[in-house]
């Protein structure tokens, strides 16, 4: 009866009941302080280097001037944005980073998913792991050193490449240099690069599987490749799903690094993209104001299409981030 009577204070006739669940929660905490604390430094880092600078964003819709400071600087609302949409080359820009995009994400993004179910069909275990060794090393291989390889291997005069194209009677070709090989080169050295990171994602997600499933479908009479269809695949599916929101959300924010080493004025018509015009407008031609409006308006894309494309998900799939 005792644990049934609801006391109310004397002074203000507040219902102590109603804030034990407050207590629950901070005796959770306490309980397992450890946890909290272990989460401290990301979360410090996320407010240092994620949160705070955000503070700078205002001088998109400003006149900034280094001396008067961000407070300081005249205030001239969308005028940078419009600037950009009215520039001579906004849709050189833009379509110079959707297509490089969608042409990375089109044959980047099922290329660790084939391999994984490839692997994962493979019985030499020795082999496998040989072969997730090779395809998994190149993901430790700076940029620099990335972009380094290619001038050498693509070098007109000294590279092997070239070396095979003029044994079998062709011309040294520049593919550095020209124009319309940034692309092919870009996309491929990327998939070799990073194929093997994602490849361990869906290895681990094809691991879940549950093997009755596959003991079910051969006893059906199902063919390898039927199972492959059939349980592999809706298996790992909500993996799939969230990855490619996740890629599609990122669709606009293509590494600057890479771009501007491969960059040079022979192919610039090509590989002019958003991270590298920000880098010229802001940090060369100290347009700060402008490049952040730049910067913001590429932020604000990426914002929408992640959202778009979660809710898109969310209704076809039933898998989402949220």
């Amino acid at each position: 009866m005792k644990g049934s009577i609801r006391v109310k204070s004397r002074t203000n006739g507040a219902d102590h009941s109603m804030i034990k669940p407050n207590q629950k929660r901070w005796s959770q905490v306490k309980r397992d302080y450890e946890l909290y604390l272990f989460l401290l430094p990301i979360i410090i880092l996320y407010l240092v280097f994620r949160y705070y600078p955000m503070y700078g964003v205002q001088i998109a819709f400003k006149d900034f001037s280094p001396s008067q400071g961000i407070w300081g600087s005249e205030w001239v609302g969308f005028q940078h944005f419009i600037d950009f949409f009215n520039s001579y080359n906004f849709w050189t820009i833009i379509t110079n980073t959707l297509s490089l995009s969608f042409l990375s994400l089109l044959f980047g993004f099922p290329a660790p998913i084939i391999i994984a179910i490839m692997l994962n069909q493979m019985l030499g275990k020795k082999y496998k792991k040989f072969v997730q060794t090779v395809i998994y090393a190149p993901h430790f291989i700076s940029t620099v050193v990335l972009i380094g390889m290619l001038n050498i291997f693509l070098s007109p005069n000294s590279g092997i490449v070239n070396h095979v194209i003029t044994l079998f009677g062709g011309d040294p070709i520049l593919f550095m240099a020209d124009e319309g090989w940034f692309r092919p080169l870009y996309i491929l050295s990327g998939i070799w690069q990073e194929t093997g990171f994602a490849t361990i994602i869906y290895l681990a997600a094809l691991a879940g599987v549950n093997p009755e499933l596959h003991e079910a479908a051969t006893m059906d009479g199902a063919s390898k490749w039927k199972r492959v269809w059939y349980v592999d695949i809706p298996s790992i599916l909500p993996t799939i799903v969230i990855l490619l929101i996740l890629a599609l959300g990122n669709i606009m924010s293509i590494g600057f690094e890479k771009a501007f080493l491969m960059q040079s004025d022979l192919n610039y018509a090509t590989s002019n993209i958003i991270p590298t015009y920000v880098y010229e407008m802001g940090i060369q031609k100290a347009q700060y104001s402008f490049s952040t409006a730049v910067g913001l308006f590429n932020s604000f894309i990426n914002v929408i299409l992640i959202f778009t494309v979660n809710r898109i998900a969310k209704k076809m799939t039933e898998t989402s981030l949220w």
